[in-house]
């Protein structure tokens, strides 16, 4: 597995510094190692969610849109909408960070690890670049 990592600031991160920890992938790349305390954004999930909420459109144009304001107009769907905006954000942040890959472990909005789902092991290569820089 190859992974690149990019500093934004040259400046090392703790490893204590867990809390900005973020890791960034989609449903393909799932998370190898399950951190309950570290975000995990699926990029590929505003499109799951949609596809869950609205199904296959019909081809026909006043079909499909008589078969989306049903889904809208659903009870359940101000829950959905919900979780959609949610994975909306979560997408926003990557592409404001400057995500050019996944998955990635992104710390403190400043350093990224690509490549890898594993906080420790991007940790470690983290300090191994540290190391190799002193």
């Amino acid at each position: 597995m190859k992974r690149l990592i990019v500093f934004l600031p040259a400046l090392w991160l703790s490893a204590s510094a867990c809390a900005g920890t973020v890791i960034y992938t989609d449903s393909t790349h799932p998370v190898s190692v399950n951190h309950p305390d570290i975000p995990v954004v699926y990029l590929d999930a505003p499109e799951r969610l949609q596809a869950s909420i609205f199904g296959t459109l019909p081809a026909n144009a006043a079909l499909a849109e008589r078969q989306a304001r049903d889904v809208l107009s659903h009870p359940e769907f101000i829950a959905q909408q919900q979780q959609l905006a949610g994975a909306y954000q979560g997408l926003m942040k990557a592409w404001s960070l400057g995500l050019t890959k996944y998955p990635a472990v992104v710390f403190d909005d400043k350093w990224v690890v690509y490549g890898t789902t594993d906080v420790s092991m991007a940790m470690e290569y983290m300090a191994t670049l540290k190391g190799a820089n002193q």
